[in-house]
């Protein structure tokens, strides 16, 4: 169901107000989550590394702490319908009311779910307090999963969801083509374009390889002097690709990769709004 800012495109100031701020719950995670703004939504990722407990674990603690939380739910890591159950309900113990579930990349499927799809559909059919529910796509690809069927798994997950999360990427020329081919597919569902915060340059580029934006990074490359930044250590700039997909109709707010580098974003961030358009070094 597309939400009002669908049709109402946003400007830079407000998609950059309205973002949400992603989180790894690694060590140090509650020092990440409390360096975010009071009022702020803070995602919580999950990977087979840590397990869902860990997720639970620090989204009690963003949620105790008055954030909006998001938790992100990976279908191959849960382990039956059972364990579903019980990871809604202590989310919405919590007062949570948006999820965000994707697929997961673990090489083991750890139950009856292979992809998000179908936690939707189980969720479809159970009661919960939900009221939002956000999907993954992928503008650039997915360095295991082909385009068709990328495009049919959406087509799939759109009957179910209310948002789609698209992957980090550089170069908002390719999100804005690749929204428009997606309303010409029927996808409404509106956008939160993934954007990387300000990492240093070298260990981007090492991350962005390993996720397969590489049209992105070829992009990133030749606009904006990667190698010689690289050398001097100098952090990545979201300004202009933030600049490139402002006022795209369709696209509801950000979704930024910290890295868990949460007070180098808010430092970059503090200084956009300054009326600096240099990122902190």
């Amino acid at each position: 169901m597309p939400l009002s800012s669908s049709q109402n495109p946003l400007t830079t100031g407000r998609l950059m107000a309205d973002a949400t701020i992603e989180v790894i719950p690694l060590k140090g995670a509650q020092d990440q989550i409390q360096a975010t703004p009071a009022d702020a939504t803070v995602a919580i990722t999950c990977s087979p590394k840590f397990g869902l407990d860990r997720t639970l674990q620090f989204c009690a603690v963003a949620a105790r702490s008055g954030r909006r939380v998001v938790p992100h739910l990976a279908a191959r890591m849960v382990t039956s319908r059972r364990a579903l159950t019980g990871f809604v309900s202590r989310i919405q113990d919590l007062g949570i009311t948006d999820l965000y579930v994707i697929g997961g990349d673990g090489e083991t499927q750890a139950g009856p779910y292979g992809e998000a799809s179908q936690i939707l559909e189980d969720l479809h059919e159970r009661s919960h307090a939900l009221t939002r529910l956000g999907v993954s796509c992928y503008p650039e690809g997915h360095p295991l999963i082909g385009n068709d069927q990328l495009w049919a798994a959406l087509e799939r997950k759109q009957q179910l969801a209310t948002y789609m999360v698209s992957q980090m990427c550089f170069d908002g020329m390719v999100v804005r083509d690749w929204l428009a081919q997606a309303r010409q597919r029927g996808i409404s569902l509106p956008l939160r374009a993934g954007v990387a915060g300000p990492l240093k340059i070298s260990k981007l580029a090492e991350l962005s390889l390993k996720i397969g934006v590489g049209h992105s990074l070829r992009y990133l490359s030749k606009q904006h002097g990667m190698v010689g930044n690289v050398l001097r250590g100098r952090a990545y700039d979201p300004g202009p690709f933030i600049s490139a997909i402002a006022g795209t109709a369709g696209i509801e707010g950000l979704h930024f990769f910290s890295f868990n580098q949460v007070p180098e974003y808010l430092a970059w961030r503090d200084a956009r709004r300054d009326g600096s358009d240099a990122p902190p070094q």
